[in-house]
């Protein structure tokens, strides 16, 4: 429902045996879908010879059994599900990113988005690099391959890549028969692995994905940190770590990831209905029934009921047939989402005082709809509390956000925002209470750049998502201007 999006999931294995790797990357994918619904794809390495597929579409949609099985059997494979926040969404942009040369293949899969890809693209088109796509990621793999030609091992190419790189990256990748993920040394995005009973290590953007193949959760990967699983068992390199302050981003609690995950040792879960009790206890309001909207409301609404003392109950039927990756280009496309999307329970909702529960409010596009569903189902009183504190930046490290002119927060105060939406009352969660939904003291541990706390990188001086696309269109137009 919201107009903010997260780049994607990545997952990873690395079996002893050549086994049917893709099958269970399949079912890792799926488990990461909520992380991006654009595209997917799936690289299996047999002997460091990388057989992949990707495109544009859900997993279950691109990877029918047929396709699986041309994958073949393998000890490594890596699988990736894109939401795109740089490069648009292409066929050609989906992602794994697979290289070739003369002696060596690498195949690589990315969550994040860096702040100098710009530039450092720049730099290797200007050293002879060909690039074949116009994501941030494939900016990355070309580095990874230069620095492997002045390096004597894989391993030293990813750690010298990594002092070049900056912004978010949590990358798997598949190089000289070995699977290595890498987490940035900010650890913006979640990195996780785990081990089957039957000896393959498993890795993902979040523990849900390790619980669905069966995998036994053993630790996040460490900002900084380079895990490698190959012939020789398991081994990290942590030269890269407590190089730069930890700064999860504060959205993989409120919104990206699922709520039976555990990121850096927190449940996703209990840090939501964390922030329901605190607005229950700092926004209290006399009203009839506690709602959500679906479906990461839920938790948070679930304990602001139980703090309150205010019954929960179901005010939504969402409609889990339509996809996420409608098409919502213009203002119309929108409303229609959400009329699409949710439908209220007038049986519920009728001639009550309802506290309305949202993980976030952006644009307030989609929540002025919600409230008008909700008016012209009889509610009485809509008060809005939201368990994320007001948006007023955008975000440069894999959250789709606004524009910061596009930002309803940004512009206006609560009272106004209030007003513009038709609400009874509305309240966000403060900065104190995101740091205790945390569990950590305030702006420390957690990225919160978005709700106006600081940058923890340098800006990217090309802040268009699409800025390659509009590279390459600015040498087409002057191309043909010539003839």
């Amino acid at each position: 429902m919201r107009n903010i999006n997260e780049e994607c999931g990545i997952f990873g294995i690395y079996s002893p045996i050549d086994t049917d790797v893709a099958q269970t990357t399949y079912y890792g994918l799926y488990a990461l879908q909520h992380r991006g619904q654009e595209s997917c794809g799936i690289a299996v390495s047999d002997n460091n010879i990388i057989t992949y597929f990707k495109d544009i579409g859900l997993v279950h949609e691109v990877f029918i059994p047929e396709r699986i099985s041309t994958l073949g059997e393998g000890k490594i494979a890596i699988g990736h599900v894109r939401y795109c926040t740089t490069g648009s969404n292409d066929r050609i942009n989906a992602q794994p990113i697979v290289v070739n040369n003369l002696t060596r293949s690498l195949a690589l899969v990315h969550n994040g988005n860096l702040v100098n890809a710009y530039e450092l693209r720049k730099e290797l088109e200007e050293e002879g690099a060909i690039f074949s796509t116009t994501s941030d990621t494939e900016v990355i793999s070309h580095i990874i391959i230069r620095e492997r030609l002045k390096s004597d091992s894989i391993e030293e190419a990813i750690q010298k890549t990594m002092h070049i790189i900056q912004g978010a990256y949590s990358l798997s990748v598949i190089a000289e028969n070995k699977l290595i993920v890498v987490r940035d040394m900010h650890g913006f995005r979640p990195l996780s692995f785990g081990k089957t009973e039957d000896g393959r290590y498993i890795v993902a953007s979040e523990s849900c994905a390790l619980d669905v193949v069966g995998a036994k959760f053993i630790r996040d990967v460490s900002p900084g940190e380079i895990v490698v699983f190959d012939e020789q068992g398991i081994h990290s390199i942590t030269d890269n770590c407590n190089l730069a302050p930890s700064k999860i981003c504060a959205f993989e609690y409120i919104y990206f990831s699922r709520g039976d995950s555990i990121i850096n040792g927190r449940s996703v879960y209990e840090a939501r209905r964390t922030a329901g009790q605190c607005l229950a206890k700092h926004f209290p309001v006399n009203a009839d029934i506690v709602i959500a909207v679906p479906d990461s409301g839920i938790d948070a609404a679930l304990g602001y009921a139980e703090e309150s003392g205010i019954p929960y109950n179901i005010g939504f039927i969402k409609n889990r047939y339509v996809a996420r990756t409608f098409i919502s280009a213009g203002q119309k496309e929108r409303e229609n989402k959400v009329r699409l999307k949710l439908n209220p329970i007038s049986a519920v909702v009728k001639g009550k005082r309802l506290v309305l529960i949202d993980d976030s409010i952006v644009r307030g596009t989609t929540s002025l709809k919600i409230i008008q569903l909700l008016r012209n189902a009889g509610a009485k009183e809509i008060h809005m509390r939201v368990s994320a504190p007001p948006i007023i930046n955008s975000c440069y490290y894999g959250v789709d956000i606004d524009i910061k002119e596009g930002l309803i927060a940004a512009k206006y105060s609560i009272k106004e925002i209030e007003k513009i939406l038709g609400l009874d009352s509305l309240a966000f969660l403060s900065h104190d209470c995101l740091a205790k939904m945390l569990n950590t003291e305030v702006n420390k541990g957690y990225c919160c750049a978005c709700f106006g706390g600081e940058y923890p990188t340098i800006l990217p001086q090309n802040r268009d998502k699409n800025k390659f696309e509009s590279k390459i269109n600015s040498k087409k137009k002057a191309y043909y201007e010539k003839l």
